[in-house]
């Protein structure tokens, strides 16, 4: 069986890394006296009602500047991202904008540790990284630029050539937690924020599988996952691949909001396998026998998994629908490492560089160990250094 939502929406890894339910936010504009900067990033498709007025002009759902005069310059937004990752690829859409949008855009990005303001962002001594070159927009349309750039970003910054109206902007791509915010704590291994993904499922007719492991709380039912009705003697499946594998000690299966049409009780299994197993495999643990549920309801299950999982299915009876899926567990000490080596590799040079000056190293050697970049496993192992960033602090340390 085959997913029935759309491929970008269902079994696509990509992630809208700006989201504001990961925790993206407009850091700063040039200008937005007709449009908010902040409806860059609205999760809802843009909408106009024509023939609203305020105070600035009429009312526009998106991020509009003044008419620039001075014949110099253009207008521009930082977006900060709600999660660091490689962008894969980016839409600017000027739905609704037919005769005030920007003739061109361009899309810069770096890569900051901690929580930068406006000026640190804006310095000389933050290098930003152009991931698309100036390209001519089309008013009303979905414009959409593949990324071919393999390093990690925090922030983005667009450029409005030279003025005018954009309604959304999406910064899709992989993304690449930093292990060290995972270091002593359990985590939610299946959450998107820590890199997981949707890699098959049986159905997705009304909503994809992916809303089920958002890390924000579903409002209403149509924030979850719903399948069709059910003719037939089987059951609906989600197959999720983890970011960083790690081994289930709890889940949390949640029907909220699901009163009338939730599932009637779900199953979980898990695999080590390198690559997703067929949904038939005998690669496949049982780590939670089949549990009833109830409606509108969060369920907490303690797991039996033996091992470090790198596959987990959630098997739901007969179909229905579910909120959200939780997965709390703790970090595979080879995967942490793989997954440090995987961050310091893929981070812009200037960010390895301060990283590895934080980690005691002198700027000419963290100049030249950031260079030798992309590391393998054993040649990182054996550099000291490095040590803090492939396997975290030690408990009790």
């Amino acid at each position: 069986m085959t997913c029935e939502a759309s491929f970008e929406e269902c079994l696509v890894a990509e992630t809208d890394l700006a989201a504001r339910r990961l925790g993206g936010t407009v850091v700063a504009a040039s200008d937005e006296s007709f449009g908010e900067k902040e409806n860059l990033l609205v999760e809802e498709p843009a909408s106009f009602d024509p023939g609203h007025y305020g105070h600035r002009g009429e009312i526009v759902d998106g991020w509009e500047t003044r008419r620039r005069r001075d014949g110099a310059g253009h207008d521009w937004v930082i977006v900060r991202l709600g999660v660091g990752g490689v962008v894969t690829s980016v839409d600017v859409d000027t739905s609704f904008f037919l005769g005030n949008y920007p003739e061109s855009c361009r899309l810069e990005a770096c890569g900051v540790d901690g929580y930068p303001g406006p000026r640190e962002l804006e310095s000389p001594e933050n290098k930003w990284v152009e991931l698309v070159a100036t390209a001519p927009l089309k008013g009303g349309e979905h414009n959409l630029f593949r990324v071919a750039d393999e390093r990690r970003f925090t922030h983005v910054r667009l450029s409005a050539i030279p003025d005018g109206g954009i309604a959304r902007l999406r910064v899709r791509g992989q993304v690449l937690p930093d292990p060290r915010e995972l270091d002593e704590v359990s985590v939610d291994l299946v959450s998107e924020r820590n890199g997981s993904y949707v890699a098959n499922c049986s159905d997705g007719f009304y909503s994809s599988p992916r809303r089920l492991i958002r890390p924000d709380e579903a409002r209403v039912m149509g924030e979850g996952w719903e399948t069709r009705r059910r003719r037939d003697d089987g059951h609906d499946f989600v197959l999720f691949g983890l970011g960083i594998a790690g081994w289930p000690r709890q889940a949390v299966v949640d029907t909220s909001c699901f009163r009338y049409n939730a599932s009637g009780s779900v199953a979980l299994w898990a695999s080590t396998s390198e690559t997703p197993p067929a949904v038939e495999s005998r690669d496949w643990e049982l780590v939670l026998p089949e549990a009833r549920l109830q409606p509108d309801t969060r369920h907490v299950f303690r797991l039996s998994a033996t091992a470090a999982q790198r596959w987990v299915r959630l098997d739901a009876f007969p179909d229905g629908g579910l909120a959200r899926f939780r997965l709390t567990g703790d970090l595979d000490p080879g995967a942490r490492r793989s997954a440090g080596l995987r961050f310091f590799n893929a981070l812009p040079t200037a960010q390895a560089v301060r990283l590895l000056t934080d980690l005691h190293l002198d700027p000419e050697a963290a100049t030249k160990l950031a260079e030798r970049r992309p590391l393998g496993g054993a040649e990182a192992v054996g550099i000291e250094a490095l040590a803090p960033l492939l396997t975290g602090t030690p408990r009790g340390g």
